[in-house]
């Protein structure tokens, strides 16, 4: 099997692995406050990542104070903010619709650097945006969708926007930061930050506890820690425009799981919003591809 091919599979799995965490994460909103269930997955995925960086014999950066600072925005604003909005907003809306919202990420992150850093876009930019916001228009706009649905899928978008504002600020360090340390760095903080709010929330007394708890130690493992070694692993063996290509297998994955393991029904408005996004995403990765290889 050729190198490149490894690269494919060890990307379809971290990828994966992502939609997987939406439903993680609507079996923690069952049983778990957000910032509880937060402050146990960065708990147990941090000592993972400690070990892992002290028997591949990496270290801390160092780092300007500003830098530091943004690594600290980082944790706070795409860590726990994502995650703890993801929770919160699957108590109200199903794994599918969350799924769906989630794999507009890509092209979110586009429109992000386009409004707040003034990167001059390509015209298929544009194009993707319009056709990923149509793929989450076609969940929102579903006829049994109530209004607490409607709340949730504006706090699964509000996910979406703090892991967007997580990339955005990840360009703007002035010292590069590896990714195992820059992850082993962001769990931290986002432990710390989570340890107050934790302890001011009303703790759940369900039946439902024990499920959550699975849940997380599922989620801090297999999609924070496994699935960045599977990106990172196929991330080396392909071009980082062929990667961002792959980001388009989570909302997929997300959606066929909802109906696999929750039982939630996939209505036909699920399949054309999937649809919309994959068409999205899939086209800002060849848009990539192509602008890659045309001639300076």
């Amino acid at each position: 099997m050729s190198e490149k091919i490894k690269g494919y599979l060890y990307l379809i799995a971290a990828m994966a692995t992502v939609g997987s965490t939406v439903i993680a994460s609507k079996i923690i909103a069952a049983g778990m406050a957000p910032f509880t269930a937060t402050a146990l997955r960065f708990a147990m995925a941090l000592p993972v990542f400690i070990a892992i960086m002290f028997l591949t014999g990496k270290r801390l950066p160092r780092l300007s104070y500003r830098d530091w600072l943004l690594v600290v925005l980082q944790a706070v604003a795409g860590s726990v903010g994502y995650t703890t909005l993801l929770i919160s907003g699957l108590s109200l809306t199903s794994a599918a619709n969350a799924g769906i919202i989630i794999g507009t990420l890509p092209v979110v992150s586009a429109a992000i650097a386009i409004l707040l850093l003034g990167e001059r876009p390509r015209p298929g930019i544009y194009l993707a945006i319009a056709i990923a916001a149509s793929g989450v228009l076609a969940i929102v706009l579903q006829p049994d969708e109530g209004q607490s649905s409607l709340i949730g899928n504006i706090l699964i978008f509000g996910a979406v926007l703090c892991e967007g504002l997580f990339i955005l600020i990840n360009k703007r360090l002035h010292t590069p930061v590896e990714p195992l340390a820059l992850s082993t760095l962001v769990t931290a903080f986002g432990l710390i930050a989570c340890i107050i709010p934790a302890a001011l929330e009303p703790q759940f007394s369900s039946l439902e506890v024990e499920p959550a708890l699975w849940a997380i130690a599922y989620y801090a493992l297999v999609p924070t820690v496994a699935g960045f070694l599977f990106w990172y692993a196929g991330a080396r063996r392909v071009s980082g425009a062929e990667a961002s290509v792959f980001t388009s297998v989570a909302p997929v994955s997300a959606v066929l799981m909802a109906g696999i393991f929750l039982g939630e029904t996939i209505s036909l408005n699920h399949v054309l919003g999937t649809g919309c996004v994959l068409v999205a995403v899939l086209g800002l990765g060849l848009s990539e591809i192509r602008a890659r290889k045309r001639p300076a």
